[in-house]
């Protein structure tokens, strides 16, 4: 069977670099090389013969980098091994507060009594309950709560079937009494697949409560080595909790140690996780399309065997820039303020905040950490999930690159593996091409927000400066404008001043806008342009991209940036925010082809025609079209399918699902979303009539 590519690339390996045509390109392994003045597309490349998995990660929970040399993929669990003692690097506390740490990339074990961590136990000690040696433990201190669990997160669901514990199996407690008898007397466990749904951090911990599932809850024990079975299932976080007993109570000391907890899976995580380190490329570049080759397999009778339906799938997400850290870091001054700091100051000599038993972080003052920002003038943010090969990455120019990968799986022994991945490069037509939107009767907004009303047509200017740093650079004769919706185009100005000038093509489609140059902007030949046209906005917080291209050549697109390109426009952003008096309406302006459908092929209002906006919508959602009689039932219902917010349409040919045309009469035509908690629906009367 074939990896899964899509679509195949033809690599000519004789030399590093080629001129393009249509679809070919070559791989420089394992980074960009280029030839100035040539237009063309190169590769980089991560597995396989380009850049080794191994080594140039910076984050990786539970992948087998040995299995499939030059591959990666999830590490196959079996119960040869304690997991626990398969994961290292275990924070203590349950929000570590090390420089760039995310949520499940670090495994984690906790300890709560009474509705508070207890910090002074946190240190290196609870390690030692999670370490694979039973020899190491915490050792058992004075009993001082009436209520004290312990919280595991292994990082991601892993597929579980038991959970122990056992007490030392030598040494003896501080009254004399062996450590292999000093067991708990009483105990409840639960367990969850991604989170606690309860959980509240306005209280820490709160009061105990058990996670989403109970796996036991045994009011007496009288066994040293404790092994709870359960129906195999994902599990990410265990919750132990110590019941405290009569006999507990009563003794004054606290009863029972821990010698290791034990957590025993068997078969394929639902996911693990892989990320990069910040890598860099020879130059900085343009980013086009990222393409992998990955094999589903699956696991058979202890095999693994290419499976083409495996319930398996790659996800990534992406960011690049143009200096080597995304971050900007800070420390406190004598007034209490923040000033920008070298990471090698933040990290060597600054210190962080102490907290203390009731989580409150130290009001900053001289010689501690102020907070690290994310460094939004060079670096893009995370790109959104990528699932499928061959989409275009929606990166600005940069020398840096880092990947976040997740290989997910929907079945205990189904798996993808790996084997490599590249993006397509190609270098910069510009130094930087900057950009912003107004309106065009308020280039000057208060705020330097561009705001509009949901929904109504509005006349926008585009302004857009490129800066060249070298003749290399071979410029572009062509923007494209995403405004999300149908635009229409007014004018194209050019120079200082501005002039009008005609354009040499324009293209207008449902999504955005097209204009080609009549000549081409280059670096001794770079004037301002302002582009102007009409569109609506259906989101609240829209964004214009924009992209600079050369429709002669085979290079990749250059993103066009937020700047400060105008000084008759003050936004200096892309970003449009819409506001609307009708601010809970999500469908508006439903319109009918006629008030009346006559269905009786004579070409005449045969089928209706709907029309109708949607607002406020992050993400398209299932749209229905049903036909109810006035006694409320149902006539006839289909399915529209998926729509996002902006101008959408669906057609009625009069007709039940069975195909039998409806009686003369009045009727409801009942257009409903299904968003996330509700269903939105939205009602009008139409006749049927012949």
């Amino acid at each position: 069977m074939r990896p899964l590519i899509c679509p195949a690339p033809i690599f000519d390996l004789r030399k590093d670099t080629m001129r393009v045509s249509s679809w070919f390109w070559v791989i420089s392994f394992p980074f960009v090389a280029f030839t100035p003045g040539e237009a063309e597309i190169s590769a980089w490349k991560l597995g396989g013969s380009g850049l080794a998995w191994s080594g140039n990660d910076t984050v990786q929970v539970l992948i087998d980098f040995e299995t499939a040399p030059g591959a990666i993929q999830p590490l196959y669990l079996t119960k040869e091994q304690n997991l626990f003692a398969r994961l290292s690097n275990w924070s203590p506390i349950k929000e570590p507060r090390e420089l760039g740490y995310v949520d499940g990339t670090r495994p984690r074990i906790w300890v709560a009594a009474d509705g508070f961590f207890w910090f002074q136990r946190a240190g290196i000690l609870v390690n030692l309950w999670v370490d694979g040696d039973s020899t190491t433990y915490v050792p058992p201190g004075s009993l001082s709560s009436d209520s004290e669990w312990y919280t595991i997160d292994v990082g991601v669901p892993v597929p579980v079937d038991q959970f122990g514990f056992f007490t030392p199996p030598r040494g003896l407690t501080s009254d004399g009494r062996l450590l292999s008898e000093d067991i708990y007397d009483a105990f409840e466990i639960s367990v969850s697949e991604e989170t606690d749904p309860v959980m509240t951090t306005e209280k820490l911990d709160g009061d105990y409560h058990p996670l989403e599932t109970l796996i036991v809850r045994r009011p007496q024990n009288f066994d040293a080595h404790v092994r709870i079975d359960f129906p195999k299932q994902y599990v990410r976080f265990v919750r132990f909790k110590r019941i405290i007993t009569e006999r507990t109570r009563g003794s004054g000391v606290r009863l029972g140690t821990i010698g290791d907890f034990e957590l025993w899976a068997k078969g394929v995580p639902k996911r693990v996780l892989y990320t990069t380190k910040i890598l860099e490329l020879d130059q900085e570049v343009n980013f086009g399309r990222v393409f992998w080759a990955a094999t589903p397999m699956r696991l058979v009778d202890g095999q693994a065997v290419e499976a083409p339906d495996a319930r398996a799938s790659v996800k990534m997400e992406m960011r690049s820039g143009r200096d080597a850290d995304p971050n900007v870091y800070h420390e406190f001054t004598d007034s209490g303020e923040e000033v920008v700091v070298s990471r090698e100051r933040f990290e060597r000599e600054l210190k962080p905040p102490d907290i203390d038993r009731t989580s409150v972080i130290q009001e900053g003052k001289p010689g501690l950490r102020a907070p690290v920002a994310y460094d939004t003038e060079n670096w893009t943010f995370w790109s959104f999930p990528i699932v499928e090969p061959g989409t275009q990455i929606p990166l600005e120019r940069g020398r840096h690159l880092q990947l976040k990968l997740s290989l997910e799986s929907q079945s205990f022994d189904d798996f993808t593996r790996l084997d490599s991945l590249w993006i397509e490069v190609s270098s910069l037509l510009a130094q930087r091409v900057a950009g912003e939107v107004a309106r065009l009767d308020e280039p000057l907004p208060a705020g330097g927000l561009t705001r509009v009303e949901l929904g109504e047509t509005t006349d926008f200017s585009y302004d857009i400066k490129a800066d060249f740093e070298s003749a290399a650079q071979g410029g572009f004769d062509a923007v494209r404008i995403s405004t999300g919706s149908h635009p229409r185009f007014s004018s194209l100005k050019m120079g200082t001043p501005l002039l009008q000038v005609e354009a040499a093509r324009v293209e207008e489609d449902d999504e955005g806008l097209t204009v080609f140059l009549s000549e081409r902007i280059t670096r001794s030949n770079s004037p301002p342009l302002r582009l102007v046209f009409a569109t609506e906005v259906f989101v609240f917080a829209n964004t214009f991209a924009g992209e600079v291209f050369n429709s002669g050549s085979d290079d990749l697109p250059q993103r066009i940036e937020v700047g400060d390109v105008s000084r008759a426009v003050s936004t200096n952003s892309l970003k449009v925010w819409g506001a609307s008096d009708r601010v809970e309406q999500v469908i508006g302006d439903l319109r009918f082809s006629s008030g009346v459908i006559t269905p009786n092929g004579d070409g005449i209002n045969d089928e209706l025609r709907v029309e109708y906006s949607l607002f406020r919508l992050p993400e398209a959602v299932p749209v229905e079209l049903s036909i109810y009689r006035l006694d409320g039932t149902r006539a006839a219902h289909f399915d529209v399918g998926r729509q996002g917010a902006g101008l959408q349409r669906a057609t009625w040919n009069g007709r039940s699902a069975d195909g039998r045309r409806l009686a003369p009469g009045l009727y409801l035509l009942d257009l409903s979303l299904k968003a996330e908690f509700e269903t939105i629906r939205h009602l009008r009367p139409l006749s049927v009539a012949y």
